[in-house]
């Protein structure tokens, strides 16, 4: 899963939108594609649902109501 994330971060990030001036400008375009990528990016295993919104989810359905 590292080697596919990897190669996904390098082919729509950093070979797409290069040239990069310097590691600073680098270091912004990251931050904003892993906010992206967890946040925005709708993903067909998930039920098309960002990863972040997929995981809440998760987290809910996990919560059982207590009894009254």
């Amino acid at each position: 899963m590292a080697e596919a994330l990897n190669g996904t971060f390098k082919a729509e990030l950093i070979e797409h939108q290069g040239p990069w001036r310097d590691t600073d400008q680098v270091e912004r375009a990251v931050v904003r594609w892993v906010g992206w990528y967890n946040t925005e990016r709708l993903h067909s295993a998930l039920d098309y649902l960002p990863p972040e919104e997929f995981e809440a989810a998760y987290y809910r359905s996990l919560v059982t109501p207590k009894a009254a």
